[in-house]
């Protein structure tokens, strides 16, 4: 019997039983497009990615086009593609599952920013009709793009180098989530004083995909963490909404570049306003099973989270 279904087999009644609107049929050329234009804007940004790896902390250089640096940076696009896409196809197939119109992944490229992407969603065109299937479709993305972020990172370490630091150095330092910690501690050891970690773009696009796992995980309005929080404490998950803001507000504080997601999160609530859309059926509570996956999500949060994703670095070495 599949533990996720109640006694009479199925996780929600199979029907919906408010009037529905005929689906909204996708443009397919749209979203194939933007996909293209996505995986084009990360490929420039990853051929950068990979001049700096080759450098080993070395000035790059200034970078001429070339069909073989493209390819190089493949390993950049291909794998934060591959971690963005498949987190919402992990949503679409859920939101297929129950039969709720879902829209295709819009993907959003970005060549100005240093990931080359803003990231992707799907729009869900109808209400949930309980907080089940909430839960469900909202946990599907987080795990879906986990796995496949948690193999490329050490992957992508292992092809990554240690490389001796210069006595003046001008760059990024990046915040290493637990699960970053502990991977690049089995693959690449201890470095030595004065050697630094040189990522590989695979790495570096793996640990992208752990910090927009984090994101999305943070319970607020429609996110993630939003329907998450909202299945399992329904009307109270607004006083969540307002601690985490707290808690965003106190790390922008510390950190200029929690100062971008502060905006977003604000953002967000003028948009969608704090509280979470209601589903149809308020009454259907989550079983066993779905509250230990709740837990589990949190602790995904906890193995992605950095509370201070870039910093600049300005090294002196006397």
């Amino acid at each position: 019997m599949d533990p996720l279904r109640d006694d009479a087999g199925l996780l929600t009644p199979p029907a919906h039983v408010w009037a529905r609107r005929p689906k909204f049929q996708d443009r397919v050329w749209l979203h194939a497009l933007l996909f293209v234009l996505t995986l084009a804007s990360t490929t420039l940004v990853g051929a950068s990615h990979w001049l700096v790896f080759r450098s080993n902390f070395a000035p790059p250089g200034e970078p001429v086009l070339s069909v073989d640096l493209l390819v190089r940076g493949l390993w950049y696009s291909g794998t934060l593609v591959a971690i963005l896409g498949c987190h919402e196809l992990g949503h679409y197939f859920a939101c297929r599952y129950y039969d709720l119109d879902a829209s295709l992944p819009f993907f959003m490229p970005a060549p100005m920013l240093v990931s080359g992407t803003l990231g992707a969603f799907i729009r869900i065109r109808e209400p949930f009709p309980s907080k089940r299937i909430l839960f469900d479709v909202g946990i599907a993305g987080p795990i879906a793009g986990f796995l496949v972020a948690v193999p490329a990172l050490f992957v992508g370490l292992a092809m990554s180098n240690v490389a001796p630091l210069p006595a003046e150095f001008h760059g990024w330092n990046l915040g290493e989530p637990l699960v970053f910690q502990f991977a690049a501690k089995l693959v690449r050891g201890t470095q030595p004083d004065g050697f630094s970690l040189n990522l590989h773009p695979m790495a570096f696009a793996a640990w992208f995909g752990l910090l927009v796992t984090a994101l999305n995980l943070v319970p607020i309005g429609q996110l993630d963490g939003g329907h998450i929080s909202y299945a399992v404490f329904g009307r109270r998950s607004t006083y969540i909404t307002f601690i985490m803001l707290a808690v965003a507000a106190a790390f922008a504080y510390q950190s200029s570049t929690w100062r971008v997601w502060m905006g977003l999160m604000v953002a967000m609530l003028v948009l969608f306003g704090p509280r979470h859309p209601p589903v149809f059926d308020e009454e259907v509570r989550l079983d066993r099973l779905r509250v230990v996956l709740a837990l589990a999500a949190l602790l995904m949060f906890a193995l992605c989270f950095t509370p201070a994703p870039i910093e600049p670095l300005n090294l002196i070495r006397r």
